[in-house]
């Protein structure tokens, strides 16, 4: 039988790089620490062996459709399968001087776009059991708070779909190029940091009812909140570390076999928070 593996993104550093570590001591596969550069990515995996830890590493640069796509073939060949996925590769632009709609296209391309098409590749190589952790932010139930009645009736409707929700993303997108995304009940502070977080919650929520539907094997998909942590895209203002950020992500990626709960919910110290209006 294959060996089992997990994958961690945008983890040379971070919250990512301690989300590996954790994963080496814990988890009994192989975990792949992976980067957009590579230079980058060998050193936290150089690190990380001076720690006694064995990550492995592979080149994935979520933005990029053809790199999302190797890495599924890499894993395809080398373990015929996936069975942990923790989606924490993000960007947040502190940059005042870039114009609005540039900041809020790019940080909603990451953060949900690139997110949801690692997912739609990777999803169909998921092994029965795996685990599926999608990094969000409490930042998503602050913009969801700031968002108009209409869109939190939308974003906390249980029958929304994935190409709702897309729309709803791309909307905000296109609004926000011309400064209209308030007059239109978006939540607009941050960035577009909040409103990307609310679709990979809600994203998350949609995959695990879409996965149920199919009769997927015990496959369980969560949204997380790290926390606060001192990080680069927190200008190091966070109080947390970020080990301490990994732990609610680590909870999520190793439930337990046929855990009935969580399952499709929004995960802050490893308690289930409920997303409503």
């Amino acid at each position: 039988m294959a060996r089992r593996v997990a994958v961690v993104t945008g983890s040379n550093k971070g919250i990512g790089f301690a989300i590996v570590r954790a994963l080496c001591k814990q988890f009994d596969g192989d975990v792949i620490l992976t980067a957009r550069d590579e230079g980058r990515g060998q050193a936290a995996v150089k690190a990380l062996q001076g720690e006694g830890l064995q990550p492995k590493f592979q080149p994935l640069d979520i933005d990029d459709h053809n790199s999302v796509i190797r890495l599924r073939d890499f894993l395809q060949q080398t373990y015929d399968g996936l069975d942990i996925l923790v989606n924490n590769a993000a960007i947040l632009f502190h940059d005042e001087s870039l114009p609005y709609g540039k900041r809020a296209k790019e940080v909603i391309k990451t953060n949900y776009f690139s997110n949801l098409d690692v997912c739609n590749v990777l999803f169909p190589i998921l092994r029965p059991h795996a685990r599926v952790v999608n990094l969000s932010s409490v930042m998503s139930q602050i913009g969801l708070n700031g968002c108009s009645e209409a869109l939190r009736a939308r974003f906390t409707d249980p029958t929304i779909s994935i190409e709702e929700l897309s729309s709803l993303m791309q909307r905000f997108v296109d609004l926000s190029q011309d400064g209209k995304q308030d007059e239109a009940g978006y939540f607009s502070s941050y960035h577009g940091y909040a409103m990307s977080k609310i679709g990979v919650t809600v994203m998350s929520m949609i995959q695990q009812r879409e996965l149920d539907k199919a009769g997927a094997e015990d496959i369980v998909v969560n949204a997380c909140c790290p926390g606060y942590v001192d990080t680069d895209m927190s200008e190091h203002k966070g109080f947390l570390t970020i080990d301490q950020g990994a732990e609610s992500p680590i909870y999520c990626a190793l439930l337990p076999p046929n855990v009935s709960s969580p399952r499709g919910k929004f995960i802050s110290q490893k308690n289930i928070v409920e997303w409503k209006m």
